[in-house]
């Protein structure tokens, strides 16, 4: 029976996957706001059933996808294991950016505005991998003491997705005008210089 149920758990992530996919894809090449339910579930080969037994809605699509931005930066790290900290923390943030500027800033924009009106807890989870990926990084580079006197890796780590969030925004309000990854590569570097021995 445990092999039908894993069986089932695979399927289930895979049909869950198809349907993130296939939204930024249509988010991309239509726009949020014009893409329906009935083109997401087209695109990812699924019934409408399928698709309204992970999300409830279009906008609960579009809060959980963000979801994903985990999964985007644990692969990117594959095998990065034993890279220094500071080029781990680089290619934390430069997965970030590459996420972001994949989903377009009218989708990043749709999201943010939905977190803002219906906000759910805190604006960063310090569950995450995201979150876990970056403190980890300070922590193996300061050896588990305060990255400067008084700002604990936790701290740093929070300042440091708070600040890539910001110049996200930034860039959402510039409606995409500028390279964000151009932008934050810099940003990054300043970073890396400031808070990694």
């Amino acid at each position: 029976m445990s092999d039908y149920r894993a069986k089932r758990c695979a399927q289930a992530l895979r049909t869950r996957e198809a349907i993130l996919k296939a939204a930024v894809t249509l988010s991309k090449e239509k726009g949020f706001d014009a893409m329906t339910v009935r083109d997401v579930c087209r695109r990812a080969g699924i019934t409408t059933g399928a698709f309204y037994h992970h999300f409830s809605s279009k906008d609960d699509l579009l809060y959980n996808g963000f979801a994903t931005l985990d999964l985007h930066i644990r692969q990117t790290l594959e095998g990065h294991g034993g890279d220094a900290p500071d080029e781990r923390l680089r290619l934390i943030l430069s997965a970030y950016v590459a996420f972001m500027e994949d989903l377009g800033w009218e989708t990043v924009a749709r999201y943010y505005a939905m977190r803002i009106s219906h906000p759910a807890g805190e604006a960063s989870d310090q569950h995450r991998f995201v979150h876990t990926a970056v403190l980890g990084c300070l922590l193996e580079a300061c050896g588990g003491k305060d990255v400067a006197p008084g700002f604990s890796p936790a701290w740093t780590a929070d300042f440091i997705l708070r600040h890539f969030r910001g110049a996200v925004i930034d860039w959402v309000l510039c409606r995409g005008g500028y390279s964000l990854s151009q932008r934050l590569a810099q940003d990054c570097r300043l970073l890396q210089s400031a808070f990694l021995p």
